[in-house]
């Protein structure tokens, strides 16, 4: 794939970018001719303790009308994947059974943990597609991704907060002191370990997802600051754990930039995007199967009877 993306019709490098991306895709699906027709699309759902802090402009109910939405094709991931021709699966992995605070006590039992990862190994294993697209929904699940980024990493909590929802001045300050509590319980803990204690039920299943995907062979087009951190602490326990990912986006958390710098990932888009439910991928993945077809179904110059 590198040496046709040199030979095909247009100056060396124009397209370099998209040409990586295209080798990037050839490399995972091990074939010579990489395209993407079956994207797969997961989205996890749960719900958060830690929203009884105050941490959201939503209350927590709204989780469960949007994993409804989701599922009957209302939500802006439906409509998107509808669009792409993508494959959309939805999977419940705590609606209704919120995590515990994670300012006071873990998010998750070890039991409820090994539940949640398995949980997103089979959704992966369920799926018959080329390429796989990782996304979420839970309200208040930007405050564990926090934590969860702060415990890995460090730095202050306030460099990894930002406004999630929308919330308010009080807002972000019940926000980051509950990022700062949380982070405290679980800083230098084995990465997953750092996963049960202050992540949620959705990042867990996410993990799972990703590591199943690698073992699969699947490429592996990642969201916005959630899901990051929750593949995070693969990499953290097995550095080149993420050769598989891609990031699709950046968005306006600032912990996502910070966190995309720690693992030296370049987002495709930079569009302001903070949705969530896998909708900054989705834009990014028209980008990845134009960057395969321009290097598979462009003429190079031999066969184009041109002189290189």
């Amino acid at each position: 794939m590198r040496a046709r993306a040199e030979r095909v019709l247009r100056p060396a490098g124009a397209l370099e970018r998209l040409d990586e991306v295209a080798i990037w895709v050839a490399g995972w699906q091990a074939t010579a001719l990489p395209r993407v027709d079956r994207a797969g699309v997961v989205v996890f759902v749960a719900d958060h303790g830690v929203t009884q802090r105050g941490v959201s402009a939503y209350p927590a109910a709204v989780t469960v009308e949007m994993d409804r939405a989701l599922r009957s094709g209302a939500a802006t991931a439906s409509v998107m994947t509808r669009i792409l021709g993508a494959e959309l699966v939805v999977v419940d992995v705590g609606v209704g059974n919120p995590t515990g605070d994670i300012t006071i006590e873990d998010a998750l039992s070890p039991e409820a943990f090994d539940r949640c990862f398995q949980a997103g190994r089979d959704a992966i294993a369920g799926l018959d597609s080329d390429l796989v697209i990782l996304g979420e929904m839970g309200i208040g699940n930007t405050t564990p991704a926090a934590a969860v980024a702060c415990a890995l990493y460090g730095n202050r909590p306030e460099d990894w907060t930002g406004r999630g929802t929308g919330v308010d001045e009080a807002g972000f300050a019940r926000k980051v002191a509950a990022v700062a509590a949380a982070s405290r319980r679980a800083r230098g803990c084995d990465p997953m370990e750092v996963l049960r204690r202050v992540g949620g039920s959705e990042l867990v299943a996410i993990a799972g997802a990703c590591l199943e995907a690698r073992l699969r062979s699947l490429p592996v087009i990642l969201d916005g600051f959630v899901v990051t951190a929750a593949v995070a602490c693969l990499e953290a326990g097995s550095p080149g754990a993420l050769d598989h990912c891609i990031a699709g986006h950046r968005s306006p958390e600032p912990g996502h930039g910070l966190l995309l710098e720690k693992l030296g990932m370049e987002p495709l888009l930079d569009l302001g995007l903070r949705l969530g439910e896998g909708s900054g991928a989705l834009a990014a993945l028209p980008l990845v199967k134009l960057a395969c077809a321009c290097v598979t179904d462009v003429a190079t110059f031999e066969e184009w009877g041109l002189p290189t």
